[in-house]
């Protein structure tokens, strides 16, 4: 059963973890898992602390590329019936600036213990969203 937005939009906000799907300039689909804030319609994640082969990431390259970007959080659960998933389409940019990314690194601060520890460092991906939707095995 169809989401409202405003449902895909709260389902989404309160998930620990999302995909983000960008495009390079080859056409082929990437696809990660990220941690994120979300306030209003902008969806932040930051390149962190955590273990990485290089901060010169492919998601990087492709939304400097193709900025339209696809976040994607679900549930799954052995009963079908509590399944569901929300969707958060848009436009993403990189911000490198200390000033602009302080404000996004404190959304994901208030979400996660890890980030008031040892806040990102990297670059912060700020996604404007301008379509939220989702599914539902059932009303909640």
């Amino acid at each position: 059963m169809r989401m409202t937005e405003g449902e895909a939009r709260t389902r989404f906000g309160a998930s620990r973890v999302a995909r983000l799907a960008t495009t390079g300039a080859d056409g082929r689909p990437h696809l990660v898992p990220v941690t994120f804030a979300l306030d209003g319609d902008t969806v932040a994640t930051a390149i962190d602390h955590k273990p990485k082969s290089t901060q010169d990431l492919r998601r990087l390259h492709n939304i400097r590329e193709h900025p339209s970007v696809c976040l994607l959080a679900d549930h799954y659960a052995e009963d079908w019936s509590r399944l569901w998933w929300a969707r958060a389409d848009g436009d993403a940019r990189i911000v490198t600036d200390p000033g602009d990314c302080a404000a996004p690194s404190g959304w994901l601060a208030a979400k996660y213990a890890q980030y008031q520890e040892q806040p990102p460092t990297g670059p912060v991906i700020l996604v404007t969203i301008d379509r939220w939707t989702g599914w539902q095995a059932s009303p909640a």
